[in-house]
């Protein structure tokens, strides 16, 4: 059976072993389990199952992928799964923590990376191959043009480490562009330390006119006499601490 890859959802499937064997080696020792998601051809699941020390899930949306899968591996079928990581519960799959691996689709690594924010308490780790652009960006330290609305989010729960850069013939078909492996691990931070609805707010309505300063992305948003030295800066300038501080300091001044 063969899985075509230019009609599976646009999708790039690596075909590099080496490659996919150093990837789920960038696991850490942090859970025994750990949940897979899309496992496509099985290149990276082939590693997973061979490792003794895992329980493996390996989640799939496509059902042509599922057979493949199914036949490939006909001594681990109770171990993939059909389901949209977007839709279900991973804690459906294991009531305590796991980690979470996959070579993200490039179209929904965004919505991959929020659904973990969701689940963040039962992550403590991932490790995903995504777009080499989008690597750099949520890896990026404050004070980078990269950093940016996806790069708060994530580095207020994890510390992101890029790993290394994959190049384009390894996949096939070849993508466009470059992808990266990285690395998410939970920080210490158990609560953001603000209101994480108008952190959200503030975040997203600073970089969306980032070339501004903050007093004036954020004027709408802002409650009327509100001061702050922070709203000299612009965005990029802020760390995670420094947005949560701000939250804070707009919510003392609503009280």
């Amino acid at each position: 059976m063969e899985i075509h890859a230019k009609k599976y959802l646009g999708q790039h499937f690596l075909k590099d072993r080496n490659i996919a064997r150093k990837i789920t080696e960038s696991l850490l020792p942090v859970t025994r389990e750990v949940v897979e998601v899309g496992a496509g051809t099985g290149v990276l699941t082939r590693y997973l199952l061979e490792m003794p020390e895992l329980s493996v899930k390996a989640v799939e949306i496509d059902p042509e992928a599922i057979a493949y899968l199914h036949a490939t591996f006909p001594g681990h079928r109770e171990k993939i799964l059909r389901g949209d990581f977007l839709e279900i519960d991973p804690g459906e799959y294991f009531p305590g923590p796991f980690s979470v691996i996959g070579n993200f689709p490039y179209n929904i690594s965004s919505q991959i990376f929020f659904k973990i924010l969701a689940h963040r308490k039962s992550i403590p780790q991932v490790v995903c191959m995504i777009q080499k652009e989008v690597a750099e960006r949520v890896s990026a330290p404050s004070g980078n043009k990269r950093y940016g609305i996806l790069s708060v989010f994530l580095q207020a729960h994890y510390t992101i480490e890029y790993l290394f850069t994959v190049p384009e013939q390894v996949f096939d078909p070849p993508p466009k562009v470059k992808s990266a492996v990285i690395r998410l691990t939970r920080n210490t931070r158990e609560e953001l330390g603000c209101d994480e609805k108008r952190f959200r707010a503030v975040v997203k309505s600073g970089f969306n006119q980032r070339r501004k300063t903050l007093r004036n992305s954020l004027k709408a948003i802002l409650p009327e006499g509100f001061t702050s030295d922070k709203l000299t800066l612009r965005p990029e300038q802020l760390d995670v601490d420094d947005f949560i501080d701000l939250c804070n300091e707009i919510e003392n001044t609503r009280r």
